[in-house]
C-alpha cells in the first residue's frame, strides 16, 4: 500500500501542474524520464540489481545516440558495442527538433523497458510521455514534430530490437529458476533464509549475457578465493573471524556505512541506479548540457551492466557460500549478519565490482580528486556522505559488506579489481569525435 501511494505521488508530480517555465530542453526530458526510470527500478518486482544495469544501459546508449544524431561532436557507439550496427541516418537537409526526437526515443524506451510493471506504474509512464510529448511539440510546426517523433523512435526501435538478442530480454519467476541442482559441498552456496522462491540463486546464466563494451562475462576473470577450510588457522577461517568481530565492535560510523550502500532490489534504486543517482546530481550541479549529460550516463550504465555480467559468471563460477552459512555452522550458530544476506553466491562482491567499474569511468570523466556529496539516500532516511574521489567512494561501497556481515575481505578486494579491469574497456570507448 505505501509503496502504490508513493508511486501515485510521483505521478502527481510529473504529471499534474509541474510544467516547465519554457519549452522543454532534451536535458529536462532526459531528466525527467531518469527521474522515473529510478523509481520504477524501486516498485517493479523483477528489477534486481542486474536486471536494474541493463535497463539502465540502453537508457543510457539511447540517450547518448540521440545525442549524436544530432551532434557535429559525438562519436556513434555503433561498432564499438558488441553487436551494436549503424542507426537510422537522419534525412539530409531535414531539420529536426532534439526536445522532441530525445522525448520520443526515450519514451518509447522505458515504457518498453518496464513493460511488465505494476498499473500504477504503466499510469505513471504513459502520463509522462504524453505530457512531455505536449510540452516539447508547443509551438512547433507539426511536420517538423511528425519527423522528430518518426526519427526518435526509429532509433529506439533499433536499440531495442539489439537488446533482444543479449540473453537477458526475459526474466522468468522473478529471475529464480525454477530448477537447479546446488553443488555439493560444504565450500558452496546454499540458501540463506526460508524464504520458498529464494531457495535456488538468482540468476545464474546473467553472466553468460552478452556484454556491451568488454569481450565476454569471462574476460575480467578474477582469482578464486582464499581455500575454503574449518582449520582456525587458515585464511578462509581468518576471514570469517574478520566479520565476526567486525560485527561486533560495531561503530555508529560503519553501520552507518554499511546501511547507506544497501541499496536492497525492490526498496531502493539498487547499486546501479545508485551510481547513476550520483551522476545525476553531479551533471545539475555542473548545469550539463545534454551531450556531456548523455555521454556521462552512456558510458557509467554501460560499465555498471558490464561488471554486473562478469561479477555474475566469476560467482557462478567458484560458488562460494556466504559468511552467514560458514559462521553458523563453524563458528557461532546463533550469529546474525547486519544486513540482509543476498540470495545469490559470494565471491565476488557485486558492490565492489560495480562500484570499481563506475570509479574507473567517473575518474577518467571528471579527474582523480573530484570531491562530491552523495543525497542518494535522503528519501530513505539516510544522511548525505561525502567524498573527496570517485576511488573513496568505491572503496567505502566495498567495505561496507564488509560492515554488513555480507561479504569475506577477499570477495571485496578481488571485486574492486574486477571492476577496474571491466572499466577499462569503457574508458577505451571513442565517443568523441
Amino acid at each position: 500500500m505505501i509503496r502504490k501511494l508513493v508511486m501515485f505521488f510521483i505521478l502527481i508530480i510529473l504529471t499534474a501542474g509541474d510544467s516547465f517555465a519554457a519549452q522543454p530542453t532534451p536535458t529536462d526530458v532526459i531528466n525527467r524520464w531518469y527521474m522515473l526510470t529510478l523509481e520504477l527500478i524501486r516498485h517493479t518486482p523483477t528489477y534486481t540489481p542486474p536486471v536494474a544495469s541493463r535497463s539502465l544501459a540502453y537508457l543510457g546508449i539511447t540517450t547518448f545516440e540521440v545525442a549524436t544524431s544530432g551532434s557535429t561532436n559525438l562519436q556513434t557507439l555503433a561498432g564499438q558495442l558488441n553487436d551494436l550496427t549503424p542507426f537510422p541516418q537522419r534525412k539530409a537537409g531535414a531539420t529536426y527538433d532534439e526536445a522532441v526526437v530525445m522525448q520520443a526515443a526515450l519514451g518509447t524506451v522505458v515504457q518498453n523497458l518496464f513493460n511488465n510493471t505494476g498499473p500504477t506504474g504503466q499510469h505513471v509512464m504513459a502520463n509522462l510521455d504524453k505530457k512531455l510529448s505536449g510540452e516539447v511539440a508547443q509551438n512547433l510546426d507539426p511536420a517538423l514534430v511528425a519527423r522528430s517523433q518518426a526519427y526518435g523512435q526509429a532509433i529506439a526501435k533499433h536499440i531495442l530490437e539489439w537488446s533482444q538478442t543479449d540473453g537477458a530480454a526475459v526474466v522468468e519467476n522473478l529471475g529464480f529458476p525454477m530448477q537447479f541442482t546446488l553443488t555439493k559441498g560444504p565450500a558452496h552456496w546454499t540458501p540463506t533464509n526460508a524464504i520458498r522462491l529464494q531457495q535456488n540463486p538468482l540468476l545464474p546464466n546473467w553472466g553468460k549475457n552478452r556484454p556491451f563494451a568488454m569481450k565476454a562475462g569471462t574476460t575480467c576473470d578474477i582469482p578464486a578465493p582464499p581455500e575454503y577450510s574449518e582449520d582456525k588457522t587458515s585464511e578462509f577461517y581468518k576471514q570469517a573471524m574478520e566479520v565476526v568481530e567486525t560485527k561486533k565492535n560495531m561503530t555508529p560510523e560503519q553501520k552507518a556505512i554499511a546501511k547507506f550502500w544497501a541499496d536492497d532490489a525492490m526498496l531502493t534504486v539498487t547499486p546501479p541506479g545508485h551510481w547513476i543517482a550520483i551522476a545525476l546530481q553531479i551533471l545539475e550541479k555542473e548545469n550539463a548540457d545534454s551531450e556531456k549529460m548523455s555521454e556521462v550516463l552512456a558510458r557509467l550504465s554501460i560499465t555498471e551492466a558490464d561488471a554486473f555480467i562478469g561479477c555474475w559468471s566469476a560467482k557462478y563460477k567458484y560458488d562460494l557460500l556466504r559468511p552467514l552459512t560458514y559462521i553458523k555452522r563453524v563458528i557461532d550458530p546463533k550469529w546474525e549478519s547486519l544486513l540482509n544476506t543476498p540470495p545469490f553466491p559470494e565471491y565476488p562482491s557485486g558492490h565492489s565490482t560495480q562500484s570499481g567499474a563506475a570509479a574507473t569511468v567517473l575518474t577518467q570523466i571528471y579527474g582523480d580528486n573530484f570531491a562530491f556529496t552523495d543525497e542518494t539516500g535522503m528519501k530513505d532516511g539516510n544522511k548525505p556522505r561525502s567524498f573527496k574521489s570517485f576511488w573513496a567512494a568505491a572503496d567505502e561501497a566495498g567495505i561496507s559488506r564488509l560492515y554488513g556481515g555480507i561479504h569475506f575481505r577477499a570477495a571485496i578486494e578481488y571485486g574492486l579489481q574486477q571492476g577496474r579491469c571491466i572499466g577499462a574497456f569503457t574508458t577505451a570507448l571513442k565517443t568523441r569525435k
